[in-house]
């Protein structure tokens, strides 16, 4: 599908590698991950623990961003 926008483009070997693993994690996990450090983030807020409350919290848009990858690499495969 992507493929016919820039057909010379093609994955290095590690990029390879990633996707392939990437692609056998359920997408699931990454939406868990993000809600679970959300609650943790909120849960160190009440306990008055400032700093790691943000550090965590920060957490959760990467494992979002990890998971529409994750879900890209499953539908669209990789070379």
């Amino acid at each position: 599908m992507l493929e016919n926008v820039n057909p010379e483009h093609k994955e290095g070997p590690v990029a390879r590698k990633i996707e392939e693993q990437t692609a056998k994690i359920p997408s699931d996990v990454f939406l868990w991950a993000a809600l679970t450090s959300i609650g943790v983030s909120l849960t160190l807020k009440i306990m008055h623990k400032r700093h790691d409350a943000l550090f965590v919290g920060q957490w959760a848009a990467p494992f979002l961003l990890l998971g529409i990858y994750n879900k890209l690499v499953k539908l669209q495969g990789h070379d």
